[in-house]
């Protein structure tokens, strides 16, 4: 098998299967997008939105079987999760690269033009200029030109990039720093300001808000909604998708349903309304499957206690009276006809429910909850942790802050404000340059970071949780029961699983041993939709304090405990509170 490209001012997937040796990814996929529409791929980790982008660049992974047909413009780029980035790139060269191709469109142009204007002595060494070149007419080469010059928008190419990076939080950086001198953050967005300022043709999105803060994910949605080419992206950022998004596609294999709406709905069909409307579709979809195959099972359940009853039937289940003997062969035949059609007809409508019943509503991959096993400090005992006058230096600084035995805080602030370097100093992993940090003997601290790495990529997640928790820990709360890792991932390398699938285990080995304080940075990044939500609906009943650093901004309007807004260092950090005393 084997995938066939060719270039449409469209995205284009005809019959598209993947696979990695025997486990199916997609199957026989269609989808198209065109200019000006920006399609929002969904569903759960694992589902293949990664590989589907991939698939369509025309970059699938090596150890992927894939089949079916694929068109997209000739400049289609592609935003991976993680940068593509060597360390010691540096960052001027990473611009001058990302816009070399515009550079060489606008030299083609110019020489189009002389062409056009009879001079013959023109270099056409460039690759734009010899597509163009082969064109024998100068009219219909300036055509070509000129057309691929006005989108690729040449004459604005210092103007967009000085836009992109300050739109995108990156104006301060120097041009002459080496991309290993950036945090995970700034990596990110200078991998979406350099495919941005590409522009390419069309555009392909793996996760494009993680790491953006409010106004840079508002000015990434204003570029997105002007883009004219066709744009498909994965996403689990929910507002983004209900602001971006003109049509959505579900990836996940689950949502086949049992009517019109179910299937329009369904994996492989694009949703046209927003994602707020989606979710009340799916929600109705879900719930009409799940009453259609209770009331089937219900059904057969009762068909088959009447074959097996009326077989065993009797006429009257008494013995007949002498003077009942006369009308005994009569009967007789009478009851059995009646029960052989009783039985018949009751085989009957069981052989045909047993062939139509729909199947059986997948269980969810949920978040099970905190396991039992761990306590609510006494709320007299006042402070789990508290910092005073803390500062590190050109990263944060913090008057005081008070954390008690039920705190529900969540921590905001700009890239840079210090959220992250807060979460590590509550953790004890960063010792503050300045300040006090006190903390309660005997306190356990757990730390969900952003960016998660397993030491060893051929363990599996079963072994790595049981190595961390500890063998009778692991039997006690075992991992699959966690509702994070699915029973098919349990026993797979760890390098092999997704981004989102890797941060699900690094969360399970958190919640199965619930600390005295839980610290989450951006704990929406890489997780499901779905989990996102059960995820902070489980937080609000966890057993300790939970800190929470979040630009997730459905996440932030739900919120119902304080809020700690951090600004850059040197200024002072707002504090707006629920909870009287946990925090100051």
């Amino acid at each position: 098998m084997s995938v066939s490209h060719s270039f449409s001012s469209h995205l284009r997937v005809d019959g598209v299967s993947v696979a990695f040796g025997d486990r199916r990814v997609l199957s026989d996929l269609d989808l198209t997008v065109a200019p000006g529409r920006r399609l929002g791929l969904i569903g759960e980790n694992g589902a293949g939105k990664s590989t589907l982008l991939r698939v369509i660049a025309g970059a699938a992974p090596p150890s992927a079987v894939v089949d079916g047909r694929v068109s997209r413009p000739a400049r289609t780029g592609l935003l991976f999760q993680e940068p593509p980035f060597a360390p010691d790139d540096r960052v001027d060269e990473v611009l001058e690269s990302a816009v070399a191709e515009v550079r060489a469109i606008e030299r083609e142009l110019d020489a189009a033009a002389l062409a056009l204007a009879g001079d013959r002595r023109v270099s056409t060494t460039d690759a734009a200029a010899v597509a163009s070149a082969d064109a024998a007419d100068p009219a219909e080469r300036y055509a070509v030109a000129l057309d691929a010059a006005e989108r690729a928008d040449v004459w604005s190419v210092d103007r967009r990039r000085d836009e992109l990076l300050d739109g995108l939080g990156l104006s301060g950086l120097g041009r002459d720093r080496r991309i290993d001198e950036l945090s995970g953050g700034q990596r990110s967005r200078f991998a979406l300001a350099a495919l941005l300022l590409s522009s390419p043709d069309a555009l392909l999105l793996d996760e494009p808000t993680n790491h953006l803060d409010d106004d840079a994910a508002a000015f990434l949605e204003e570029r997105l909604r002007a883009w004219r080419g066709p744009v498909a992206f994965a996403s689990h950022d929910r507002e983004f998708l209900d602001r971006v998004a003109t049509g959505l596609l579900d990836l996940d294999p689950a949502r086949a349903g049992v009517d019109a709406l179910a299937r329009a709905a369904s994996v492989g069909t694009v949703f046209g309304g927003s994602f707020t409307e989606y979710l009340t579709v799916r929600a109705d979809e879900r719930a009409r499957w799940v009453r259609q195959h209770d009331d089937e099972q219900a059904e057969l359940k009762r068909l088959r206690v009447v074959v097996a009853e009326s077989a065993r039937a009797v006429a009257h289940g008494r013995a007949p009276r002498d003077n009942d003997k006369f009308l005994k062969h009569f009967k007789r035949e009478n009851v059995e006809q009646a029960v052989s059609r009783r039985v018949r007809n009751a085989e009957l409508r069981l052989e045909e429910l047993e062939r139509t019943q729909v199947a059986r509503p997948p269980g969810r991959l949920a978040f099970a909850g905190i396991p039992s096993g761990s306590h609510l400090l006494d709320e007299e005992s006042g402070r789990l942790l508290q910092l005073s006058e803390v500062a590190v230096d050109g990263r944060l600084e913090l008057d005081a802050l008070r954390i008690a035995p039920a705190t529900r805080l969540l921590i905001t602030g700009a890239n840079g404000a210090g959220k992250s370097t807060l979460l590590a100093v509550l953790a004890g992993r960063l010792a503050p340059d300045r300040g006090e940090v006190h903390r309660r003997r005997g306190l356990r601290v757990g730390l969900l970071e952003q960016d998660v790495r397993f030491g060893d990529p051929d363990a599996t997640p079963r072994a790595i949780y049981e190595r961390v928790l500890g063998e009778r820990r692991a039997e006690r709360v075992p991992l699959a029961e966690l509702g994070l890792i699915g029973v098919r991932d349990l026993d797979r390398p760890v390098g092999v699983l997704s981004v989102g699938q890797q941060r699900r285990l690094a969360l399970a080995l958190v919640i199965a041993a619930p600390p005295h304080v839980f610290l989450l940075d951006e704990p929406t990044n890489h997780l499901s939709l779905a989990l996102a939500g059960e995820l902070e609906d489980a937080l609000g009943a966890y057993p300790g304090a939970v800190i929470v650093a979040s630009h997730d901004r459905w996440l932030r309007r739900r919120w119902e405990g304080e809020e700690l807004a951090l600004a850059a260092a040197g200024s002072r950090p707002a504090l707006a509170g629920a909870v009287a005393g946990s925090a100051e």
